[in-house]
């Protein structure tokens, strides 16, 4: 796919000329000759499918909008989560003796060292943004660079192998913190207040990333219908000089 995309313009261009060139040895005929009806009959035909198609792949453009919101809202789940662990920890965590109050402590420090030294999660967030399938067709700019064509391989394998399961291990509510929430929740209930959120916080993080997770993979099983769409377009590239030419034609005839 990522190799289609690099050449894309470049076959987009090529039919093009191919058109132009067979258009050119058309103008030997009159006007009204029947090779310009054929030239006419070859748009409708191709122009006409390949808009068809294109209109029908657009739909998964609707469909690659949903990756593109569900990563804001992980990045934002995953802001709202950072802002609340060092909240947390700036108020409660600093100077501390309490053992019940350490234990929540440990427990965000544990939390936020799971989304942030084990890079997976915020680097798929990351990935997802820069390499989505539609993103990475672009059909306007052509993507020439080798290097940049190896890396956006590399990300996208990156993506592909993002396991969510692995941070699921990861629970904001284990034996050792319900039994330091039960300790606190008479003498401290803002210490509890605010670790539930940063639990829910956190519960939340990893919804939506598994819920991203789930949009790019759906976006990557029907990833083929870019095929269609680049398709749809060459036809189109290669009928359009096929109808400009007897337009002319039509122009100048006496």
């Amino acid at each position: 796919m990522l190799q289609i995309a690099q050449y894309q313009l470049h076959l987009l261009l090529g039919l093009f000329l191919i058109g132009t060139f067979g258009t050119a040895l058309l103008f030997r005929k009159p006007p009204g000759h029947r090779a310009w009806k054929l030239a006419d009959l070859v748009w409708v035909v191709l122009g006409g499918i390949g808009a068809l198609v294109a209109i029908i792949a657009g739909l998964y453009t609707s469909d690659s909008s949903r990756l593109d919101r569900q990563i804001d809202i992980a990045f934002a789940a995953t802001a709202a989560f950072d802002r609340d662990a060092a909240r947390f920890r700036l108020r409660f965590c600093e100077g501390t003796s309490e053992p019940a109050i350490t234990t929540l402590c440990e427990k965000v420090e544990f939390l936020s060292a799971s989304t942030a030294s084990n890079a997976e999660l915020p680097l798929f967030i990351a990935v997802t943004q820069e390499v989505a399938p539609l993103a990475s067709l672009s059909f306007l700019v052509g993507k020439g660079h080798h290097d940049d064509m190896n890396e956006m391989q590399d990300m996208a394998a990156q993506a592909d192998a993002f396991d969510i399961e692995r941070f699921l291990v990861f629970t904001s509510r284990d034996t050792q913190t319900e039994a330091a929430i039960t300790q606190l929740r008479k003498s401290a209930p803002i210490i509890v207040g605010d670790y539930q959120i940063i639990a829910k916080s956190y519960d939340g993080l990893i919804g939506q990333v598994g819920k991203l997770r789930e949009e790019w993979q759906y976006l990557q099983d029907n990833a083929h219908i870019l095929l269609l769409q680049l398709a749809a377009l060459c036809m189109v590239a290669f009928a359009a000089p096929f109808r400009l030419g007897k337009s002319i034609v039509e122009l100048l005839k006496p």
